[in-house]
């Protein structure tokens, strides 16, 4: 009988039936676990009763008032703050709190980044702790799960550090609310838009400060290279002038080259937050937090961005949003946003012929109020997305959100889970850089990361650490189901979601066992620790690990 360690070695990478088993899973079974944060029984059922293009169709058009479990939850979830005494500054404080934060407007949080008001900083990141408490909540539980895994991507895809900048901290709430999951499934002009005057990448990305002689060019740069062109449509390498780039004398440049990133930041001088900042002869900002626009601070001056001419002194705001439409419009923005969707939900090398066909489906709808549903609509619909399984890693957000679906925890996110994600490479709401995480497989599996993903398993289901998880295996399996030969059938189908062979099945018979027989029953007091260590190994498997 194999050892634990060496019966891990052998589960993991000697079974030689177990390529062959990849090649033919259940289409609706990837397309969920794609779409989702993890299929469960629950909504494979729907799925088998629907059909997968209405499933797909429900998931598009979500309906927050229909979705009782994450509105119940987050409304009785407690939050645990602790901080010591400031002297003479403010108390010391230790309690469970409940989410207060997730429907503020900009009035209740901007008094949070008042540095001169004595507070906490952990107050003044609560907002942005509530954030990821509650995505984690919806991750899990929430019915609209196609919503949870776009809000995930374009927070990578217009990323910030909310933790870089206490402005970005205290109002993130408005970001994720009203900027991301506003726009998710919207239009991608006007999701840009949002994004350019939102506080959270004002702040980032440095426009807040930009003024004319010399405009900032960051936000500029990172709205071409990340949020719309890409870098692979960069040719300064090869062009030094503006009029030297093919198709731009005619308006229509293949790519851009850095005198656009210059002459965009130019367009968004004056661009900023009502913050109380200092102007010219004593005058200040209102101090409200929201999107401003100061002329006295815009470069009034004739622009040409990707071979389009800017007429000096146009009207408030009008240079930037003409940026806007122009990189919004432009076809390598098409190109290079539907690859990244493609990417995402498909493999990490798309084939060219679906994200061409994705390309003229957002290029046709391109103006209309649900262009991006109808892109995705396509994409998750096509053979590609359904016969390419085991194409992508789960990220570890997503891998421990569908170990706790699969299993139906009881689940209650705490700050404890942001440690272990960062072991796993992920840095929820804090990647350092504006790229975002990267979405290729190699990032994720590192023999560091592995191993992290694997403790990780163990410590929600088997140590249920910091009292993350609550389980009652027993209640979850049929009563009838008793011996680890039928206990170890019934959770490899229920977290695996496939057939395996009579080998795997054995294999996980006899690792239930424990060096009793197969056919004998466990006994009760044992039930809970044999199960839980089973779905910990099932976990660590690729059959979990990959989708």
């Amino acid at each position: 009988m194999h050892t634990r360690k060496n019966f891990l070695s052998t589960l993991l990478f000697d079974f030689p039936d177990f390529a062959e088993e990849l090649k033919a899973p259940e289409v609706h079974i990837v397309a969920l676990n794609r779409i989702s944060y993890g299929a469960t029984t629950e909504n494979i059922e729907a799925v088998k009763n629907k059909g997968l293009t209405a499933y797909i169709d429900e998931q598009l058009n979500p309906n927050d008032s229909d979705d009782e479990a994450v509105n119940t939850r987050l409304g009785s979830l407690m939050l645990h703050i602790k901080y010591d005494e400031s002297v003479d500054k403010y108390p010391a404080m230790d309690e469970d709190r409940p989410l207060t934060y997730l429907s503020a407007t900009i009035d209740k949080l901007w008094p949070l980044t008042d540095f001169k008001t004595p507070m906490a900083n952990q107050e003044r990141v609560r907002p942005v702790e509530e954030v990821r408490v509650a995505s984690w909540v919806r991750a899990v539980y929430s019915k609209w799960q196609l919503r949870e895994v776009m809000v995930e991507f374009w927070h990578n895809h217009f990323n910030v550090n909310a933790y870089s900048e206490t402005k970005i901290s205290s109002t993130f709430p408005i970001y994720d609310r009203d900027v991301i999951r506003k726009n998710c499934f919207g239009n991608f002009r006007a999701f840009l838009e949002d994004v350019a005057k939102s506080t959270a990448i004002q702040y980032y990305l440095d426009n807040f400060s930009s003024k004319a002689s010399p405009a900032n060019e960051n936000f500029a740069r990172e709205l071409f290279e990340l949020h719309t062109l890409g870098s692979d449509h960069y040719y300064n390498n090869l062009y030094n002038r503006w009029r030297e780039v093919p198709g731009a004398l005619n308006g229509k440049p293949i790519g851009y080259i850095d005198e656009d990133v210059y002459e965009a930041a130019r367009s968004f001088t004056g661009w900023t937050i009502a913050d109380g900042s200092g102007l010219s002869k004593g005058d200040t900002l209102p101090n409200t937090g929201s999107f401003y626009y100061y002329d006295g601070w815009h470069d009034n001056y004739q622009k040409r961005v990707l071979g389009v001419e800017f007429d000096p002194n146009q009207p408030p705001l009008a240079d930037g949003l003409k940026v806007l439409d122009l990189v919004a419009y432009h076809p390598a923005t098409a190109k290079h946003v539907c690859q990244k969707l493609c990417k995402r939900f498909i493999s990490d090398n798309p084939p060219v012929s679906v994200v061409n066909a994705a390309v003229a489906v957002w290029t046709k709808y391109q103006k209309s109020p649900d262009q991006i549903r109808l892109v995705l609509r396509f994409i998750l619909l096509s053979k590609e997305m359904t016969s390419s399984w085991g194409q992508k890693v789960k990220r570890p957000f997503e891998l421990i959100a569908s170990l706790l679906r699969t299993t139906s925890a009881d689940f209650t996110p705490n700050s404890s889970l942001t440690g272990q994600l960062s072991q796993m490479g992920y840095f929820h709401y804090q990647w350092p850089t504006p790229t975002g995480h990267p979405d290729k497989s190699e990032y994720w599996l590192s023999s560091n990361t592995m191993l992290a993903r694997w403790n990780t398993a163990v410590n929600l289901v088997v140590n249920k650490q910091n009292k993350l998880t609550n389980y009652t295996f027993r209640s979850i399996t049929p009563g009838d189901l008793k011996t680890p030969t039928q206990v170890s059938e019934f959770w490899t189908k229920r977290i695996l979601q496939k057939n395996k062979s009579p080998e795997f099945l054995a294999s996980m018979a006899t690792y239930v066992a424990n060096g009793k027989k197969n056919d004998e029953p466990i006994p009760d007091n044992q039930f809970e620790g044999r199960v839980s260590n089973l779905i910990a190994l099932l976990s660590m498997t690729p059959d979990f690990q990959l989708k």
